[in-house]
């Protein structure tokens, strides 16, 4: 998804922009089209509705208006509010299908951006002034087509980034995320609920009106055991986790795994090339950071080579992109990183104080508006994009 949004928001800069996709358009099931839900932040609805996107999003789209925040048998919750920010909404849940299919219908109708797919790369050559790519396609002879810059946005273990020789970081976090969509006894009147629990974290987040999508945190060796549970028991362990503030929760839909890890690529920029998304960073789920960052990146980089149209790839444009995203990406990669540690510490003196901490977060809006800030993009040089305003 994070490629498709960078060669949308680069339609329409006189740049020429080639999408090279794995995986057929046709296909129902893309890896990154599956059952998952995102939490947009509301940056990162401006910056969809910027490059027109928003329109095919939002009748799927579920507004957040409230946030609730609490860890289970301690003292301590932080609510945030869009009321007290202002806006309609903190954010919105989209399914990642809706979401996916939005970008890359974009994409096949703009004139400006040539989609090759199926095909897969196979070779990166790269001279002083210029990348070749070899492309393969089932059934025909090897290709070739050469750029300014190279974009990789192909996933957490991503294949080109090894190829430009490029490492990563990967740390375990010994956990793995089950989703699934659930029906509360309960109407959630827009709120979104981040629950921490001795077990793991857990979030639910409002679809229609007393749907809600799940992501439940479990130890990596306990996680395979919950898969096997039947939904009356799988059911009763959310319960016992998040408690009986909406009622009984009830009517499991299918559920998925995936294991969770913190990966982050060594360099992000290389001679004539950028690593985009997971491929640059990959999140815990913990405060739904993970794409909204990933979106900031595409509307600050597609700025920066619309002001490089001449060459897009040349050393000071990719410099000053890295220059821009640096501090954001820190702060929510450390944010994320920290939060999932100290949460994940049952006892003592850590729970006490971060019971204190979130009481205290609820206690002072201006502490509270800080933290909305950061959670919603909305803290630091914002580009074009994130502002309304078209490249």
């Amino acid at each position: 998804m994070v490629g498709a949004a960078l060669a949308v928001a680069l339609q329409n800069t006189g740049l020429r922009v080639t999408v090279v996709e794995a995986v057929s358009p046709r296909a129902q099931m893309q890896p990154s089209f599956d059952d998952r839900s995102t939490a947009l932040a509301y940056t990162s609805r401006r910056i969809l509705e910027t490059l027109g996107v928003w329109p095919l999003v939002s009748p799927a789209a579920y507004p957040i208006k409230h946030v609730h925040v609490s860890q289970q048998r301690r003292l301590g919750v932080t609510r945030l509010s869009a009321a007290e920010e202002d806006l309609p909404a903190l954010g919105y849940v989209v399914p990642n299908r809706v979401l996916g299919h939005a970008l890359m219908a974009t994409v096949a109708q703009s004139k400006h951006v040539e989609f090759i797919s199926p095909t897969r790369v196979t070779g990166i050559h790269r001279d002083d002034d210029r990348v070749d790519v070899v492309l393969e396609t089932e059934g025909a002879a090897a290709s070739q087509i050469a750029a300014r810059l190279l974009v990789v946005a192909d996933g957490a273990q991503s294949p080109l980034r090894e190829m430009l020789g490029v490492g990563a970081r990967n740390w375990d976090y010994g956990q793995s995320a089950i989703i699934c969509n659930v029906e509360a006894g309960r109407p959630h009147d827009n709120v979104a609920y981040e629950r921490f629990t001795p077990e793991g974290p857990m979030a639910l987040l409002p679809l229609d009106e007393r749907r809600m999508a799940l992501v439940l945190v479990e130890r990596t060796g306990i996680a395979a055991d919950v898969m096997k549970m039947d939904d009356a028991a799988f059911l009763d362990r959310v319960q016992r986790r998040f408690g009986e503030r909406l009622g009984k929760i009830e009517r499991a839909g299918e559920r998925a795994a995936y294991p969770l890890s913190l990966v982050t690529a060594q360099r992000q920029v290389a001679d004539r090339a950028v690593i985009l998304g997971n491929a640059a960073h990959s999140l815990h789920p913990i405060a739904g950071q993970g794409f909204n960052l990933s979106l900031r990146d595409v509307a600050v980089l597609a700025e920066v080579l619309a002001a490089h149209r001449a060459d897009p790839g040349i050393a000071d444009a990719l410099a000053a992109y890295i220059k821009w995203r640096r501090q954001d990406q820190r702060r929510v990669v450390a944010f994320t990183d920290l939060l999932n540690r100290l949460f994940g510490i049952p006892f003592g003196l850590a729970a006490h104080a971060r019971g204190l901490g979130l009481l205290g977060m609820d206690l002072f809006p201006g502490l509270r508006r800080e933290f909305s800030r950061h959670a919603m993009g909305r803290a630091g040089k914002l580009p074009r994009l994130a502002r309304g305003l078209p490249l």
